[in-house]
């Protein structure tokens, strides 16, 4: 490895991360579909030619694909190496979940990228596309018991050769999806994207030289792991355990355990998930390539300040037995990742919280509410509307955590009530926060939100939802308390009706004029409700985030019709007397 100047260093890496923003923002000002073009869920990077590993991520992508990718375009290295010639201009494509995938919807472009006649490295786009056939338009079928039943599966293959487009392939993506033309357009977007990247590495080469390049990049891996190595040898040695619950499989009303040993032994970290459920009836499995990259997602929230590469999980051990639901293979349905996924890194939250209580977050609403509202217009056109929504984030050990953001697993943003608006025959009644839905604590949970969608389409709209957290609440951490739960009711001629399931359900429809209605968690507390400032709980409860009954219940505070503070009957609340 040739020693670089820091300042070069910092030069060349701010470049790479740039072409992969670059990337990303093509995808985004090109794609048809709003989840990628206005909610961002997509990534680009920069994979090493021989390994897979992650060597360059934008800081726009999700995470979760970062991680996962590394997985994916090592599978295409395989099928490279079997097939045999590999030459410029060749794009694979794929979605294959137990491959180095996420679900169906996530599409992964894969291109080669070489100089001076030799393999430099790969390029890599993934996006989630809006439908993929299967039984529930959008792909979340919560009643599914295999892939077959969430949609179409493509293993790798060379959707271009020597940059010659394979019409063929292209007709078997239109005619296995409900709106075609949206996919059609996110596929040239992911393409224009692998072009710039493309142009712009190659630039890049072009005035610092492959050598040179290839020593930064090198070096740039080895600082991640020696950041990670030093942090975890920082921590206190020791097995640290944490145990959370999903609320069902989509099929059996009974809990799912993610079950997580986390060992620390000097610059160490094994993370050992054998204790968990065995695999399931319902789309809530995962494959071991996805829980990896949760993890990943987990320990950057973590340490944040080691750079996103593979040198992160260089001292990282991994226990994903495939006799439990985090190592799947086909035909188990994994179209629920994301509810999944959240709950393992929940699991890494709340074991760390035990090893450095000090700098634990508490739990984030975890539950994407994966929403798919369908119908047909009046031309005889499909539309398809997916979303998903957030919700609260943690209280930490600084500040209360965030209202009404997104998950941990990614960057990316809700999409807005009038886009969704303006391209589906829907309207939003209700946008707002969910008053006392975030965690009590000396540091308060953000809070979740309430979305309230009415029917505009003449003829019957199909809804389903996969969702969470609607029996087991975000936790708080060091004596904060949990969330609010997540509720979802939806009207129909006999009235407003609850889903059996609590937080999944298909096979509903409503008629114009009907609503469904979404509550979302908050995020779960951190420390003791009863030492939060009396002050900061009447701001709260004058801004409408808690209201006078919880203020007293759960803070201890007494608080007049007025807004003003009652600091004698809250000295005596505080004190017991009164509680």
């Amino acid at each position: 490895m040739k020693p670089i100047d820091p300042i070069l260093l910092a030069v060349l890496n701010g470049r790479l991360v740039q072409i992969a923003d670059e990337m990303d923002a093509t995808l985004y000002r090109s794609a048809f579909n709003p989840i990628i073009a206005e909610a961002h869920d997509a990534c680009h990077g920069l994979y090493h030619a021989q390994t897979g590993a992650t060597l360059v991520q934008g800081t726009t992508g999700l995470p979760i694909f970062v991680g996962a990718m590394a997985f994916a375009v090592k599978s295409v290295i395989d099928k490279a190496d079997r097939d045999g010639n590999l030459e410029p201009g060749d794009t694979y494509l794929f979605n294959d979940p137990y491959d180095g995938g996420t679900h169906l919807n996530d599409f992964r472009l894969v291109r080669p990228l070489f100089w001076s006649g030799k393999l430099f490295a790969w390029l890599a786009s993934v996006g989630h596309w809006l439908d993929v056939g299967g039984n529930v338009p959008g792909n979340f079928n919560a009643k599914a018991t295999e892939c077959f039943q969430e949609g179409f599966r493509i293993p790798p293959v060379k959707l271009v050769r020597a940059g010659v487009i394979q019409q063929d392939i292209i007709d078997i993506l239109g005619a296995n999806s409900r709106v075609p033309q949206s996919n059609w357009g996110d596929l040239n977007g992911q393409l224009n994207a692998l072009d710039l990247g493309e142009r712009r590495v190659q630039a890049l080469l072009k005035d610092y030289g492959g050598d040179l390049i290839t020593s930064a990049l090198d070096l740039l891996t080895a600082r991640a792991e020696k950041l990670m190595r030093a942090n975890i040898e920082s921590l206190p040695d020791g097995t640290y355990s944490y145990d959370d619950f999903l609320d069902n499989d989509g099929i059996t009303d009974a809990p799912l355990k993610i079950a997580l040993d986390l060992s620390i032994s000097g610059e160490k970290m094994l993370l050992d998930f054998s204790r968990s459920s065995p695999p399931c009836d319902g789309p809530l499995n995962i494959a071991l390539s996805t829980t990896v990259a949760c993890c990943y997602v987990a320990l950057k929230h973590i340490f944040t300040d080691v750079p996103a590469n593979a040198g992160c999980l260089a001292p990282i051990e991994f226990v994903i037995p495939n006799t439990t639901l985090l190592g799947v293979s086909a035909p188990r349905p994994v179209g629920g990742y994301t509810e999944t996924i959240l709950r393992v890194i929940d699991t890494v939250f709340g074991a760390f919280a035990k090893v450095a209580p000090q700098r634990a977050n508490g739990s984030p609403f975890a539950t994407i509410n994966a929403l798919s509202l369908s119908g047909w217009r009046e031309h005889g056109r499909r539309w398809v509307m997916f979303c998903f929504f957030g919700g609260g984030l943690g209280g930490n050990p600084e500040t209360d955590g965030l209202n009404h953001g997104n998950n941990p697993i990614s960057t990316a943003t809700i999409p807005p009530a009038e886009i969704l608006e303006s391209l589906y025959p829907v309207m939003f009644t209700q946008w707002a926060l969910r008053p006392d839905s975030g965690g009590p604590g000396f540091n308060r949970g953000g809070l979740g939100a309430i979305y309230e969608i009415e029917a505009l389409a003449q003829g019957a709209t199909d809804v389903s939802l996969l969702g969470e957290r609607g029996k087991f609440p975000p936790f708080g951490v060091n004596g904060g308390q949990s969330a609010a739960l997540n509720r979802f009711t939806y009207q129909s001629a006999g009235g407003e009706h609850t889903p059996p399931l609590v937080s999944k359900i298909t096979d509903i429809r409503i008629d114009a004029g009907q609503r469904v209605r979404l509550e979302t968690p908050g995020g779960g507390g951190f420390g003791n409700p009863l030492t939060r400032d009396p002050a900061r709980v009447v701001r709260d409860v004058n801004l409408g985030y808690v209201t006078r009954a919880a203020a007293r219940k759960d803070y201890g505070v007494a608080i007049g019709e007025d807004g003003v503070l009652d600091a004698a009957a809250t000295a005596i609340l505080r004190s017991g007397a009164g509680r």
